[in-house]
Order: structure tokens, then C-alpha cells, then sequence
């Protein structure tokens, strides 16, 4: 007969208890945290870069990016002023609060208020882990279809925030703004909505206002 050990514990045990306690060391510092998850391609970089742009006279911002390989995000990022740092995940398809916790230690976040974490691109592992941000945003592009939360309901189920991408490019694709949003809503009804184009403008007040009413 096998041997059977029951896991009353959830295996993330420690790792939330990390993440509590990094989250209490920023807030103390006064660094507001933000967990920024999506897939591949929706539009994190560039929204990064407007945000960055609109804010960072007002705002000292930093950008920890995480992926498993390359750094032209983070030179990237770095360009526009920002504070950044690129950390490989040697393979993983998340970060946790330990990996957050060091990559925040090898960055000058002297005089930085609002710091993103640009999680690794995809929609299962990263809504698993606690990082230790005080929010959780996830971008849903445009193009990746309305039906998202349909597939991925962990994901959104666990955001402070969804920030609809691309929205310049709703003519060219089947999807309702307003269906996403009642799809969401239906697994979190408390969620914050975005809907912005960060190549024209359009929705990015609303967005950075959020952002702001955080620091405050």
C-alpha cells in the first residue's frame, strides 16, 4: 500500500510570509509596489514608457524586469529616466517575494516613490506567487480577444486592477469593452479598469491618476 502524506499547508507558506514582510519594510520606506503581469506582447514595455514619461518630473520611479532571458527592457526603461534593472529567472515562469526581494536590493531606489515590478510574460505561474507588492495590475491587450477571463479566471480573479491595452486598435478586432469588463467583474467585482492606449493618449489620465491616488 503507497504512502500518503497530506499537505495541510499550503507549499507557498513561506513565500507569503516573505511577501508580508517585504510589503511592510516598502510601505515604511514610502514605495508603493506594483506587481504588473500580462502575456507576452500586450503591451507592458509600452505602457511603462508613457507612464514613465507622463509621471516621472512629479514621481521617482523605478522598473525591476523580470524575464528569463535578454536586457533591451530594462536599457530601455533606463533611457527614459527611470531606475531600472533586468533579472533573469534562470527559467521560471514567475517571480516570488525572495526574487523581488533582491532584485529590489541591487537597484538606488534613493529618492524612488513608485516602483513596477514587470513580472514574467504569461497568465498561470506569476497569479500563483506573492511578490510583496502592494498591487496586483494585469494588462489585457486588445487583440488577445475578450474572452480571457474566460480561461484564465485565477488571474483575474486576484488584480487590483486590469488595464485594457491597444484600444486604439478596436476596429480591427472583435472585442467589447464592455463585455471583458462584465467577465471580469463577474470573478471580481471590486477590480479597477483601465482601458487605455498608450500610443495615442487615450485612457492614460484616468490610469496614472490611479497610480497617484496610491502615493498620496
Amino acid at each position: 500500500m503507497a504512502r500518503v502524506i497530506e499537505l495541510n499547508k499550503s507549499i507557498t507558506d513561506s513565500n507569503d510570509r516573505d511577501a508580508q514582510q517585504l510589503r511592510e519594510e516598502l510601505r515604511r520606506r514610502g514605495l508603493f509596489l506594483i506587481n504588473l503581469m500580462s502575456s507576452p506582447g500586450s503591451g507592458k514595455t509600452t505602457l511603462l514608457s508613457r507612464t514613465i514619461t507622463d509621471l516621472k518630473d512629479d514621481v521617482g520611479i523605478a522598473v525591476l524586469e523580470a524575464d528569463i532571458e535578454s536586457d533591451v527592457d530594462a536599457a530601455h526603461i533606463e533611457s527614459l529616466g527611470a531606475v531600472a534593472l533586468q533579472v533573469h529567472t534562470d527559467g521560471m515562469c514567475h517571480m516570488d517575494a525572495g526574487m523581488t526581494r533582491r532584485g529590489l536590493e541591487g537597484m538606488d531606489l534613493t529618492d524612488i516613490q513608485l516602483a513596477f515590478l514587470e513580472n514574467v510574460g504569461n497568465l498561470i505561474c506569476p497569479a500563483e506567487y506573492d511578490t510583496g507588492a502592494h498591487a496586483n495590475v494585469m494588462l489585457l491587450s486588445v487583440p488577445e480577444g475578450d474572452d480571457k477571463p474566460l480561461k484564465y479566471p485565477l488571474m483575474f480573479s486576484m488584480v487590483d486592477a486590469l488595464v485594457i491595452t491597444k484600444t486604439d486598435t478596436l476596429e480591427y478586432f472583435d472585442f467589447s469593452i464592455e463585455k471583458c469588463a462584465e467577465r471580469v467583474r463577474r470573478l471580481n467585482p471590486g477590480v479597477q479598469i483601465f482601458p487605455v492606449s498608450a500610443e495615442t493618449g487615450e485612457g492614460m489620465d484616468a490610469w496614472e491618476n490611479w497610480l497617484k491616488s496610491h502615493l498620496e
